[in-house]
Formats: C-alpha cells, structure tokens, sequence
C-alpha cells in the first residue's frame, strides 16, 4: 500500500501535474489558439491537487472514505483537464507531431484512469483476481508510456530544437516514435489483460521501435545544435536518454523471465522513472520556469533599469550538483536493488531526496529571490 501510495504521489502529485502544467503554457503557442477555459483549468486543478493526498493517503492506511473521497476528486480533476485541453486541441490550426502527441497522450490519460479504477474496485472485490498483476502493468504501462511519454514525444519535438538552437535535423523519426509507442501500448496492454503473450510481445516490439526512433530523434537535434556547449537544463535531458535506453533493455528482459523477477521489476521502474522521465522533466523545467517568472517579475520593467537573464534566477553549480546526485541515486538504487542491499537502496534514496531538496530550492529562487547584482539599493535617509 505504501508503494502505491508513494507512486501515485509520484506520477499524478508531480509528473502529471508538471505535464499539464507545461501543456496550459505551450498549447496556445504551439496550436496558435488560447487554452479552451482558464476557469475549467483552475478547477481542474485544485480538484486533482487536492485529489491526489488524499487517494495516497488513502492508499497508505487502508482508509477506504479518504480513498473514495480521493479518488473521485483525482477522476474529477483528470476529466475537467482532458476535456480543456481537447477542447483546445480542437481549436487548434496546427495538427502536427505536437498536436498528435498531446491528443494520444490525453486519450491514454483517461485509459489509464479507468485501469485504475478497476485496480481500486478490485482491492475490496477481488473482481479480476489472479489477472490483478497483468492489469497493474498494462496500468503502468498505459499511464507512463501512453501518456508521459508519447507527450514528452510531440513536445520535444518543438522544444528540443528551441532550447538546442538546433535546426535542419531530420524530423520524421518523431513521427515514427508517436506512431509506435501508440500502438505498441494498445497491444502491449492487451496482451497483457487479456494474456495473449503473442500480442504482449508484439506490443514491446514496437514499443521498443519507438524508444529507439525518440532516442535517435533527440540525438539528431543534439548533433545538429549551434551552441554546442549544453545549459544545464539539457545536460538534464542528455542524461535521461541513457536510462531511457537501459530501461527499454529491461523491460523486455523482464517480459522473457516474468513477472516473478521481482528485483529486476523494481529496478526497471526505477530506471524509467527516476533516471528517465524524472531527469527529461526536470531539464525541461529549467528551461521553461525561469523564463515564466522571469516575464511575471521584470517583464514590465524592460528598459528601465539593469535586468538579470532568465538564466541568473537559479544557480548553475547547485543544479549541476542536483545533476550529479540525480544520476548518482539512480545507480546506486539500482545496486542496491541488484545486490538485495537495503543500505545501498536507502543510501541511493538519500541522495535522491538531497537532489529533489536542491531543486525545490532552485524552483523557490526562481519564483522569490532577486540575485544580489540586481537588486534595488536601499532608500538613503534624507
């Protein structure tokens, strides 16, 4: 239960949040019209962040009315934002690997939450009984591949170029990523509920296609950049790429031996989680943060007065050294993991919360704190 509960807090309290986050600032920019409703998306959110504690702690203690009350809020939250963002989707004049990325991705949301559902029904019915283990992982799958990652596919399509300066790149293995990740998660998943190992295997043939063509896409961009000396933000998402690749390796070595291999299970989560989708988010997030307060803070201050960059918001050498744990935790999780070590697993956990303790205080310095070359002298009394 407290896996669960940490996991959720995980992929639906950040990583969901983050996405749709990110989504209400690119969707008018990528699709050339505004967000459907600003109204819906604020209810949409104070339903889901207020949703996704409790379901966890619901989850935790076995408290079945802070599940229910949870649950529905968090189903509440997720609908009202699927719905504004097809509705923009809908007012869009673009329809392009962007486009189709978030429209797959949204769809695959709302999979995922009825595979949850089920998974939750089941915890007092038993209604899927022994079938519990394969609709957990096609629930898995549904809600980190169709979702998280088939965004982060059309997303990256635009921005990696953008924030590399990176044009004139080869931009069809996007489209060929999209496309494969889309249907190797419909036949992954029913293969799995369904226990078809035929379609289970095509299913992770494609989805493995479409790994290596994001992966090779997102090589093509960093090849063909004008700057060739990376921000810090992008050695983020550099980094990501090899657990990406790992993670990938896993999980059909996993899919071979079984589900039994319960080591080699958590280590593929973790590897695709922690060292892949945490790190691209967070190298993303240094780009696109700093830049939004930036403007909120001094965009009306243009030409009056010495201003920082959007770059001079947040340290440099503390996010290299968030970096630095990030990847480090990872490793040594996955040692600890490999090695049945509890004190090497706890030891990596340490140093992941002493990376995610970094970047909360970056994400504060960016929205609170001036750099001292900039701010204002005080008053001299007269």
């Amino acid at each position: 239960p407290r896996v669960a509960a940490v996991t959720h807090l995980f992929t639906l309290g950040w990583l969901t949040l983050t996405i749709f986050g990110a989504l209400s600032q690119l969707l008018p920019v990528a699709l050339g019209a505004p967000i459907f409703s600003l109204r819906l998306g604020h209810t949409a959110f104070w339903s889901f962040a207020a949703g996704v504690p409790l379901l966890a702690a619901g989850m935790a203690t076995d408290h079945a009315p802070l599940l229910a009350v949870g649950g529905t809020l968090l189903g509440a939250g997720v609908l009202l934002a699927v719905a504004n963002v097809a509705a923009t989707l809908a007012r869009g004049r673009t329809h392009d690997v962007t486009w189709a990325g978030i429209a797959v991705g949204v769809a695959y949301l709302t999979l995922a939450l009825l595979f949850g559902l089920v998974l939750a029904h089941n915890l007092t019915s038993g209604v899927i009984a022994a079938a519990r283990v394969r609709v957990l992982a096609a629930h898995l799958h549904i809600a980190a591949v169709g979702w998280a990652m088939i965004v982060i596919v059309g997303v990256a399509n635009r921005l990696l170029p953008m924030f590399l300066l990176a044009h004139g790149a080869d931009t069809r293995w996007s489209r060929r990523a999209l496309a494969a990740l889309a249907a190797g998660v419909a036949l992954f998943a029913a293969g799995m509920v369904g226990g078809w190992h035929t379609a289970a295997w095509a299913g992770t043939l494609l989805l493995e296609a479409g790994l290596a063509a994001f992966l090779w896409q997102a090589y093509a961009f960093y090849k063909v950049r004008v700057r060739k000396r990376l921000d810090v933000g992008m050695q983020f998402a550099r980094a990501s790429t090899g657990f990406f690749a790992a993670a990938g390796i896993m999980g059909a070595v996993l899919l071979a031996l079984g589900v039994a291999h319960v080591r080699l299970g958590a280590a593929y989560v973790v590897t695709g989680f922690l060292g892949g989708l945490v790190l691209f988010v967070t190298g993303f997030l240094y780009k696109i943060v700093p830049l939004l307060s930036w403007t909120a803070r001094f965009g009306g201050r243009i030409g009056q007065t010495a201003l920082p960059t959007a770059a001079d918001l947040y340290s440099t050498p503390v996010a290299r050294v968030q970096l630095a744990l990030s990847v480090a935790s990872v490793v040594l999780l996955l040692v600890g993991i490999a090695a049945a070590s509890p004190m090497l697993a706890r030891a990596g956990a340490l140093l992941f919360l002493a990376a995610v303790v970094l970047f909360v205080y970056q994400i504060v310095r960016v929205r609170w704190v001036t750099p001292p070359a900039f701010r204002s002298p005080p008053a001299t009394p007269s």
